[in-house]
């Protein structure tokens, strides 16, 4: 076990790893720089892809784009293995951390992880954490969502990796191999914060800003649908999608936002840094009151005004769209 590892807890659970995993091995790196450079903001509403029957929501880019992405942008070698065999995994993963004392990462499901409260359980297999350790059969584990270390069984650890179904783990498993002496801060930012500007502006009519403004389209369509189940399904998913799914929509926006007041310390454009970073602020305050309406309108459907719960999607994207424009430019 690492006698000295200090865990963190933080807003999202794949960008806390990476800092952890980069600052243990030698490279400081704090979460809002992890999910910023990698340009991990997003926004996709995808009514064709479904996830238990509703259409896909996401805020942010796909599950491992930290992780795979880390890589290559910073020069860092990273270790990364998924396995057919459980059995294989399990003797690998305790090797590393009993034998050789190193910190991990790993990809589970959230819903097999006996220490999780049961009402925070659900079918998500993109839940990151860090094992440190092991004593008899409970292994360490540091999960970022958490205010202090937690233990888990080697079975119930073993189930959660090898969970079936959308972003299925196989036991993947992930750690930095070597860090790179010398890192040009200044163009590595540069070019991330364009891409996830190019990103968030597509042309694409499911995606970025537009995927918004696409999104609330669909929920004043909801007033004149006769299915009050339904209703109430769409709202309430549009909420698990956007707080419970990682940290969530609002979530998202106040991560890069701190993201962007960090890297005005790289000669980069600070106004526009500055000001780009208090419209996310304010896109993340709208989203959080979004989500808010919606669950006030599930319970309450008679008095569902659906151009109203819209109308503050769109607002958010509004803002979104004049700070990734003028992010375009850095």
């Amino acid at each position: 076990m690492i006698e000295k590892f200090n865990h963190s807890q933080f807003a999202h659970c794949e960008s806390g790893v990476v800092s952890t995993l980069l600052t243990h091995y030698g490279l400081k790196v704090s979460e809002p720089m992890a999910f910023g450079m990698t340009s991990t903001l997003s926004f996709v509403f995808i009514p064709i892809v479904k996830l238990n029957n509703m259409p896909l929501i996401a805020y942010r880019d796909l599950p491992k784009n930290i992780v795979k992405n880390i890589e290559k942008i910073l020069g860092v070698k990273v270790f990364k293995k998924q396995y057919k065999n459980p059995l294989e995994a399990n003797l690998e993963l305790t090797k590393l951390v009993e034998d050789e004392n190193k910190l991990v990462g790993l990809q589970t499901s959230v819903y097999y992880l006996p220490y999780m409260p049961e009402n925070m359980r659900f079918h998500f297999n993109a839940h990151n954490l860090l094992v440190y350790g092991k004593e008899g059969k409970n292994y360490k584990v540091s999960d970022p969502v958490f205010e202090d270390v937690v233990e888990c069984n080697e079975k119930d650890l073993t189930i959660a990796r090898f969970a079936k179904g959308v972003f299925a783990p196989k036991g993947f498993i992930y750690y930095p191999l070597s860090i790179p002496q010398n890192i040009d801060y200044t163009s590595i930012l540069r070019k991330a914060i364009r891409k996830n500007a190019k990103s968030m502006l597509t042309p694409f009519p499911f995606a970025g800003v537009r995927g918004m403004r696409r999104l609330a389209k669909s929920i004043i369509k909801l007033q004149n649908n006769k299915d009050n189940r339904y209703v109430k399904n769409y709202l309430t998913h549009i909420v698990r999608m956007q707080e419970e799914i990682g940290t969530g929509g609002g979530g998202f926006r106040f991560l890069y936002a701190a993201f962007l007041q960090e890297a005005k310390a790289y000669d980069l454009d600070n106004d526009k840094l500055q000001k780009a970073s208090e419209l996310i602020t304010q896109s993340g305050d709208t989203l959080r009151e979004f989500a808010l309406s919606c669950v006030q309108a599930a319970k309450k459907l008679e008095s569902f005004d659906a151009k109203v719960v819209a109308s503050i999607l769109i607002k958010a994207s509004t803002l979104e769209e004049e700070a990734f424009k003028m992010l375009k430019t850095i």
